[in-house]
């Protein structure tokens, strides 16, 4: 990247953290990832390449640290990449506030909302027997699966075995409207949101998740 020439710190760090991806990896490995594969299930549409381009800078930055673990090389934030937490913080509460939000309307993938659902699973309140979710987004086959069990929450491609008394069948749209703050649970069902199966799992079901990180901040007025 060209330099661009100027002593300010901004400038500086934009040269480090500012190409396109960077600050979105570093949002995987703040959230927990630290495999090459696991932080690109949160990113879908980054090459293979431009990750690998991307987590070379960071370990040059000195962001992230580099080490190999039992199955290949992991990824991890330093001191350094730990402080920008408050940075994309910001970030995303300018962005819930300010920008507009229109779900029907963007161009969306399914797997970061599920990779951000299987990570905001609230153990404490599901049942206590292992139990499946199914989900079918617009229609898309194949379905995938969330197993959730005491301490344990995987996104699979197939059922790994366990019951599966609920399926959640939504529009893209209208599952992320509920789960980045735009609506409410009913109001997602208006839109089309619905979950067959055991009534009383179904009723559970909202409360079995701390929805997004940033759900609670309001959209400015108009």
């Amino acid at each position: 990247m060209t330099s661009y020439g100027q002593f300010c710190a901004i400038a500086r760090a934009h040269e480090a953290l500012g190409g396109r991806w960077t600050l979105l990896v570093l949002r995987e490995l703040l959230m927990g990832s630290r495999r090459f594969n696991d932080i690109r299930r949160g990113i879908p549409r980054i090459s293979r390449t431009m990750l690998s381009e991307r987590l070379a800078a960071l370990v040059a930055a000195g962001a992230v640290a580099r080490s190999e673990g039992a199955h290949g090389p992991e990824y991890a934030p330093t001191e350094a990449g730990r402080e920008l937490i408050d940075l994309l913080g910001a970030m995303a509460a300018w962005g819930q506030r300010w920008l507009p939000r229109h779900a029907e309307a963007e161009d969306l993938d399914v797997e970061p909302l599920l990779v951000d659902m299987q990570r905001r699973v609230r153990h404490a309140a599901l049942p206590k027997a292992p139990i499946v979710l199914r989900f079918e987004i617009d229609g898309r086959r194949p379905p995938r699966f969330l197993l959730l069990k005491p301490g344990e929450a995987s996104l699979c491609t197939q059922n790994p075995g366990f019951p599966e008394p609920l399926a959640i069948r939504s529009p893209l749209s209208a599952l992320v409207a509920w789960w980045r703050g735009d609506v409410d649970f009913a109001g997602a069902r208006r839109l089309g949101l619905a979950i067959e199966g055991s009534r009383t799992l179904a009723r559970a079901f909202p409360g079995w998740f701390e929805r997004y990180l940033f759900a609670h901040i309001e959209k400015a007025a108009s």
